[in-house]
């Protein structure tokens, strides 16, 4: 069955639009941010629904910190890709395939 996921921001749920710095993946129900700001401090919880089960299930809350020596963790550059082996479409419909960049 699908299933939908929704990001909740210190109680109040995060409207996460499309952009260039916040992206929910609803393959995989990350949540990722790019270039992390002093008002993205706080408590994220994830909420996992799906239609057919008419079932709403939280996880626990992650909180995300600034490190205030402005260190930023060594990531090799890669990217990740999670693509099905095989995937179906029919014609004149659209496929969404998630791929990231990740590296500094």
């Amino acid at each position: 069955p699908a299933l939908s996921y929704t990001w909740i921001f210190n109680n109040t749920t995060l409207d996460v639009q499309e952009d260039s710095r916040r992206f929910v993946s609803q393959a995989t129900g990350n949540l990722y941010l790019a270039k992390v700001e002093p008002w993205d401090v706080g408590n994220y919880t994830c909420a996992v629904s799906s239609a057919q089960a008419q079932r709403r299930v939280w996880g626990p809350p992650t909180a995300l910190t600034l490190r205030g020596d402005g260190v930023m963790g060594e990531y090799e550059p890669k990217i990740e890709v999670r693509f099905p082996e095989m995937s179906y479409a029919a014609e004149g419909s659209s496929v969404r395939l998630e791929c990231f960049a990740l590296g500094k």
